[in-house]
């Protein structure tokens, strides 16, 4: 069965999706800013991996939890660095840094290394088919879905059971009142981030193993994608993000099934534009009045 097949496809490639889009819609719960530079710290996270896996001989795991610290590490220093001076700037300012943080990045990597892209070797996990309802499934595709789903169901842990993740629905709820209370704001907003970053890092690695090939420039799209997957299920909500990661990715990849796989990047586009009419909110999200 085609359907199913695509059906797996699509979970596969939005479960990627989810895992980038929880980084942009914890970093606006808590600070009310879109951090654009997320792509490239999913592109940084993919070449982690790949230098761990070819450079340093690491098996997937290690080179995942590589990748995950490394980016953790990287966007605590762009909070610091980039976006700390302007907690008190307009949101513009912000948005425009943002910008500039993201082509620094990514030209950057250019300048060090190079703009060739790099190819995953195949053998790092082991690649079999099973036949589930007449469809042919690899072992590879479910892998990549169990590894994000656990690291999914992990960051749900972090937010509701643990004491950084109370301090984390503090600070989104009213910033000031934590501060009163006694929650260091600055070390939560540099912990979400941290947290944000370390899944776009794993994020990384998973897209490289599922496409191959990985270059500085990868991060702009998957960025992209993954803010319209935040905004579809309502920017700032955890589950949202997830929901909205997993629908985005099985919708392209229906697209692609029926014959329109040159519209497979623009659908995502054109859900963003149908959302933002018809809901702005997003599929998760209240609306909220805003006092001016």
């Amino acid at each position: 069965m085609e359907f199913v097949q695509q059906l797996i496809n699509g979970i596969s490639l939005g479960s990627i999706y989810a895992l980038i889009a929880l980084g942009y819609t914890m970093v606006y719960g808590i600070i009310k800013l879109i951090n654009f530079a997320h792509g490239d710290v999913f592109m940084v996270g993919a070449f982690v991996g790949f230098y761990a896996i070819t450079g340093l001989g690491m098996s997937f795991f290690p080179a995942l939890l590589l990748a995950m610290a490394v980016c953790s590490v990287f966007g605590v220093l762009i909070e610091r660095i980039a976006y700390k001076p302007l907690r008190n700037a307009t949101r513009i300012a912000a948005l425009i840094t943002a910008i500039g943080v993201s082509l620094f990045i990514e030209y950057g990597t250019i300048y060090v290394r190079g703009a060739q892209p790099e190819a995953y070797p195949g053998d790092v996990l082991p690649s079999t088919s099973f036949h589930i309802f007449g469809a042919t499934i690899s072992s590879q595709s479910l892998f990549i879905l169990g590894t994000s789903v656990v690291l999914m169901v992990l960051l749900q842990f972090i937010v509701h059971k643990t004491k950084i993740g109370k301090a984390m629905r503090a600070v989104s709820y009213d910033a000031e009142a934590a501060r009163l209370m006694g929650i260091n704001v600055d070390n939560t907003i540099s912990a979400t981030f941290a947290i944000g970053s370390a899944l776009a890092g794993a994020a990384g690695v998973i897209f490289g193993l599922y496409y191959i090939k990985i270059e500085p420039l990868m991060g702009i799209i998957p960025g992209l994608k993954a803010f319209v997957a935040a905004v579809l299920g309502g920017i700032g909500i955890i589950p949202g993000a997830m929901v909205g990661g997993l629908l985005l990715g099985v919708i392209e990849s229906l697209v692609s099934a029926v014959g329109y796989s040159l519209w497979r990047d623009g659908v995502a586009f054109v859900v963003l534009i149908l959302i933002l009419i018809f809901r702005p909110s997003g599929l998760f999200g209240k609306n909220v009045r805003e006092k001016v």
